[in-house]
């Protein structure tokens, strides 16, 4: 099912509250917070009723430097192939569903605790880690906020509500119905995402059954849930779209892939050709 958030015209600077998982020998520490951005408000929207948290937005988009034709900004060609081509000569065809899903059969736990997939559930779902990528497996609701349209608005999904935490170039909203995109959870003492090198615009590489879809991390959620993707994410996959109903309660692997960045965010080829490339060199890596 959806759960339900408080979206916010101003990243928050709050303390957060933390989480960890039973007997962990440390306390949890806050991570960083997000600065603001002159001129941007605080500006609380109505609480969903069955959404446990708060979603920030917009967040102040980055300003990492120029970005190079492919989209990618400099700084994320972590575990690309050199000059001379010895890797490409292993990118034959898409990768596959079962080749990701091979390379996070464990986990090694990123996160200080874990996550609900929905309000009310049991905190089971840890983040895990590697080298080049983050990753995490749950359910999917749908994320139907941000710009309006004939399958995403008010009266299509009852707790719509028209922002993302993170902006097209031109200071829009986000389009849940066009772009496909993940949602990561708001930072606290679980797993702040800035800390493994995961920002908004982020790579991400999606696996459902036998289908692998590439996506933008485009939206903020709640500190202790997890496991949420845009309408169009949804529908690329085959998961039911519908913001009210949608979603799948099991079975989706979300795989970030750490200091890529697709600029601009909404560009949705230059995230499928950097998600080939960064799910290729993933599954070939040592």
């Amino acid at each position: 099912m959806r759960v339900q958030s408080l979206t916010l015209v101003a990243a928050s600077a709050a303390l957060l509250a933390p989480t960890t998982f039973p007997g962990a020998p440390l306390p949890p520490r806050p991570g960083p917070q997000p600065e603001l951005r002159a001129g941007h408000q605080h500006e609380a929207r109505p609480v969903r009723a069955d959404r446990s948290g708060a979603r920030i937005g917009p967040v102040p988009p980055s300003r990492a430097g120029l970005v190079p034709p492919s989209g990618i900004r400099p700084g994320a060609e972590a575990g690309a192939g050199g000059g001379d081509g010895s890797k490409e000569t292993r990118r034959e065809g898409p990768v596959r569903a079962a080749d990701l899903l091979a390379k996070v059969r464990g986990c090694g736990p990123v996160s200080r605790g874990r996550y609900r997939s929905d309000a009310g559930a049991s905190a089971d779902i840890p983040v895990c880690g590697t080298r080049d990528a983050v990753y995490w497996k749950a359910d999917l609701d749908v994320d139907c906020d941000g710009r309006p349209g004939d399958r995403c608005n008010s009266g299509t999904d009852p707790h719509f509500t028209p922002a993302t935490a993170y902006t097209r170039s031109d200071g829009r909203p986000l389009d849940a119905e066009r772009l496909p995109y993940v949602v990561v959870p708001e930072p606290s003492g679980i797993w702040d995402h800035r800390e493994s090198d995961v920002r908004g615009g982020s790579v991400a590489a999606l696996v459902h059954g036998d289908r692998v879809r590439y996506a933008v991390v485009g939206d903020v959620g709640p500190r202790d849930l997890i496991g949420e993707a845009s309408y169009a994410a949804a529908e690329s996959l085959g998961i039911p779209a519908d913001p009210h109903g949608g979603g799948v309660a099991s079975g989706v692997t979300y795989i970030v892939f750490k200091g890529s960045e697709v600029e601009p965010i909404e560009d949705k080829d230059a995230a499928e050709k950097a998600g080939e490339r960064l799910a290729r060199e993933f599954v070939d890596g040592e």
